[in-house]
């Protein structure tokens, strides 16, 4: 493992599964409690830990099936795509105990590491995207019907994402410097800490691809450079979704359910959600033929039931994923997405051939209108799913390509999609030049103005009867440039009367406040939140016993008597999220300025609830900048950093670079993560470091040839069969190879091993983030107590610097020095096994073992 100047790990391996283990052992050492944190949102495990105000989620968890589900397409993976799957988890499995000693939320909740199922990651990508396509909206237009007439469903069509977003852009050789494309964007999504995206390199034989990784997930599912082609992603705004009203009634025997075919039993069970400092909530559990029960009652009111692509087809498109990593060109980046399921993305790919690629990628199903918009009811036949649709939309690319939410590509997948603004004003910005180079792309990036504000601003200017100080802040307004700074004071101005005007709209909405939703889908059941999004749509329509230009007088009135404004950033802050409301930086630590420039329609796509507050939640989660010409010129940032552990170097090391609009180079220089170590003893000073199997050759083929180590089973190997073993020990990322030293001279040869991934493990009960360790001391005169001080070391390395819990030792059972210092030492003896030793013959090893001190 090497890592760059930011902390970006860069892995290498002999072959994909052995790449697959190390990039789960490098999530779990730099994101354990990200990633264990979203495993348990997939069993619906977090309120045992965090609380109450998590038992709103994991019921919603436990009702809509997402392990269940997760299992499933686990299950029905092809055996490769499986073992692939299941090589990542041993990685987190064998890395996690450790990690998790590193990252304060676990000591601060008492959350105990878990072993996971070979499916978690499923879990976690269905746990991250079951909201992605916005069904909870359906429950809110249903609402809105109930309570304003038909004619509203779409009134409040925000045509803006409530929850994500992300720009892409495909600038083709014609209109580049290099003459090679260059394929750049910023996913965005609210920004959490840590981070939704981890960037990281990937190597191994078959492959060399860096990019923007899911922790929790192997691979690198949306952004990517294979060096001869780079892909990315954006939301689809694809609606593939749809809530069932269901009327369930209880027999004697079971649940049924009523549909087009008249009542059919829908299997149901209970399940217990465990809540901290509170007693357990018992959740009944119903699947109809739609699908889960996700808002259950019986005998009196209805039940909605969710139906969802995975849940029906067993299927999430894991599939994929190893093949974007082999992937060599646009075709095959194309043929690998046919495949995809969840959630629906419009892609984007180049390659170094001059092939480009613009489509949509997932699962959507044929069915009427009128169940993209609300709740229909299960028992009409009118509203079952009706295959899917296929082919998926694409377009032939004869020029800069834009990706940003908008109709254009997907418009017959959806009902609701992004405003056009950000999409207008990327193409205007990459049309304008012919010469763009990858140091040019935080231009586009970072690019601040407001194609909404023409709305408000057009309103403002149908206004009469106002102050003095209204006609002059209307003339700041209306010759104001419209680019959202954060230096700016016209911005601010502009977002105070935007958010006055929205407050006063959402007045006339008092009906649609309390909607009766579980406690989950309440955030998007709020007519503020609606009415903020809406805004455009809202002031267009003919809206009964709403006059929009009395309500906008009164907005420019208000904010004009509060001037002078701050500037716009110095209200306009980022405010990472975290599940513990942790803070971004450690105690002592000088904070930074997390002022913002941007807003929600800006292409620097900054968002904030206008109508509430100015601080911002959601952003681009990560900035790329992929150039096809040479990858080394590639360029990226995150929001924080490629830690997840507070305190860490790493942690938030990229925000200075993020806040200004820059990008760090995505090929740095690298130095190698050795593990180095140091400790004083009454001998001396006692380090320990990775090997190197060219330098150290010599030493390590003394030392395993001499008699004292006929243990081991190498002294009869050549040079060349020592070399070959040490060489392919350096590149598997089970085991690893230490030169100890005394005070500079080597003393001993220390090799440690994952028990899952050696003979050894099969021995006895493997426990998560068991560590084995092999000693070999060198030959030579040793004082009284060598050894121990030694050992001490070795456990001191394991426990503290590594962090595992327990380490296993195996020495061969005829040797009983070794085996009384252990005993000595502390361990425990266990069982014997057989070994294969590199001899060729078998050795019997007698166990021992040490847990780390409490």
């Amino acid at each position: 493992m090497f890592r760059d100047t930011y902390g970006v790990p860069h892995l290498r391996a002999g072959d994909p599964l052995a790449l697959a283990y190390l990039q789960g052992v490098n999530a779990a050492r730099d994101r354990a409690w990200q990633i264990e944190f979203e495993r348990r949102r997939s069993l619906g495990t977090t309120a045992a830990f965090l609380g109450a105000e998590a038992v709103g989620w994991d019921v919603f968890a436990r009702q809509a099936r997402l392990d269940d589900t997760a299992r499933r397409c686990y299950e029905a993976l092809d055996p490769e795509t499986r073992a692939w799957v299941a090589a990542y988890v041993d990685g987190v499995n064998h890395a996690l105990p450790s990690g998790a000693t590193r990252a304060p939320e676990f000591a601060e909740t008492g959350l105990a590491v878990e072993r996971w199922e070979p499916w978690a990651p499923l879990g976690i990508w269905l746990a991250v995207h079951i909201l992605f396509a916005g069904f909870p909206s359906k429950l809110w237009r249903t609402h809105v019907v109930e309570h304003l007439g038909e004619s509203a469903v779409e009134l409040f069509s925000s045509e803006g994402p409530h929850g994500a977003g992300s720009n892409g852009w495909l600038i083709p050789g014609s209109h580049t410097a290099s003459g090679q494309a260059i394929l750049a964007g910023d996913p965005h999504r609210y920004i959490e800490s840590p981070g939704i995206y981890q960037q990281v390199r990937l190597t191994c034989p078959e492959f060399d691809v860096l990019g923007l990784a899911v922790p929790g997930i192997p691979g690198i599912a949306h952004f990517g450079h294979a060096g001869s082609v780079a892909w990315s992603i954006t939301n689809a705004m694809a609606d593939y979704q749809d809530l069932f009203a269901e009327q369930l009634r209880r027999t004697d025997a079971a649940v049924e359910a009523l549909g087009p075919d008249g009542w059919a039993p829908a299997p149901s069970h209970t399940e217990q959600v465990e809540v901290a400092g509170a007693d357990p909530v018992e959740v009944e559990v119903i699947e109809t033929d739609r699908g889960p029960v996700i808002s259950s009652a019986i005998d009196g009111r209805a039940a909605i039931s969710l139906r969802y692509p995975p849940r029906v087809t067993g299927r999430l498109g894991f599939e994929v994923l190893p093949r974007l990593l082999r992937a060599t060109s646009v075709d095959e980046v194309d043929a690998a997405f046919d495949d995809w399921v969840e959630p629906v993305n419009v892609v984007m790919a180049a390659d170094t051939s001059g092939g480009l690629l613009h489509r949509t990628a997932g699962v959507v199903p044929r069915r009427p209108r009128e169940n993209m918009l609300r709740v229909v009811p299960a028992w009409e036949s009118a509203h079952q799913w009706n295959g899917w649709h296929d082919p998926m939309p694409r377009a032939d690319v004869h020029g800069p390509a834009v990706m940003a939410n908008a109709r254009q590509l997907a418009a017959s997948l959806g009902v609701e999609f992004a405003a056009p603004h950000r999409a207008d004003r990327i193409h205007e910005l990459v049309t304008a030049r012919t010469d763009w180079s990858v140091e040019t792309m935080p231009d586009i990036h970072t690019d601040t103005y407001l194609g909404s504000a023409g709305s408000v601003l057009d309103l403002l200017t149908e206004l009469d009867d106002l102050s003095s100080q209204a006609l002059a802040l209307r003339n700041e307004l209306l010759t104001w440039d419209r680019h959202m700074d954060a230096s700016s004071t016209t911005a601010s101005s502009y977002a105070a009367v935007r958010k006055a005007l929205v407050s006063r709209l959402t007045d006339h909405f008092t009906v649609l406040e309390n909607a009766d939703v579980p406690e989950l889908f309440t955030a998007w059941m709020d007519p503020l939140t609606h009415v903020s999004y809406a805004l455009e749509n809202l002031i267009a329509a003919d809206l009964p016993d709403v006059n929009v230009r009395w309500l906008a007088r009164e907005a420019l009135e208000e904010v004009a008597a509060r001037k002078p404004r701050p500037p716009w950033g110095e209200t306009h802050q980022l405010a990472p999220l975290h599940a513990l409301r942790g803070p971004v930086f450690a105690p002592g630590e000088q904070p930074i300025d997390l002022g913002l420039s941007g807003d929600h329609h800006c292409v620097l796509s900054t968002s904030s609830l206008p109508g509430l507050t100015d601080v911002c939640i959601r952003a681009s989660a990560a900035r790329y900048a992929f150039d096809l010409a040479d990858r080394a010129d590639s360029q990226w940032v995150v929001p924080l950093g490629a830690s997840g552990v507070l305190g860490d170097p790493h942690h938030h090391d990229q925000l200075p670079l993020w806040l200004r609009g820059s990008l760090a180079p995505a090929a740095g220089a690298l130095t190698r993560e050795d593990g180095a170590y140091e400790t004083t003893s009454a001998l001396g000073t006692v380090r320990i470091e990775a090997a190197d199997p060219e330098r150290d050759l010599d030493l390590i083929h003394d030392w395993v040839t001499a008699d004292r180590a006929s243990f081991w089973g190498m002294t009869a190997l050549s040079r060349a069969e020592i070399a070959a073993t040490y060489r392919f020990l350096d590149e598997v990322p089970t085991h690893h190879v230490y030169i100890m030293s005394l005070d500079g001279t080597p003393v001993a040869l220390l090799q440690t091993y994952d028990p899952q991934a050696d003979p050894a493990g099969t021995g006895y009960e493997i426990e998560p983030g068991d560590l084995g360790v092999h000693l070999l001391i060198a030959p030579g005169t040793r004082r009284p107590g060598f050894t121990g001080h030694l050992v001490t070391a070795v456990t001191d390395f394991a426990f503290t610097h590594l962090g595992h819990p327990r380490i296993v030792v195996d020495p061969d059972a005829e040797n009983t020095k070794a085996i009384n210092r252990f005993h000595r030492s502390g361990f425990t003896l266990g069982p014997t096994t057989k070994i294969p030793q590199p001899n060729g013959t078998t050795k019997t090893a007698q166990l021992a073992f040490l847990p780390r001190p409490s």
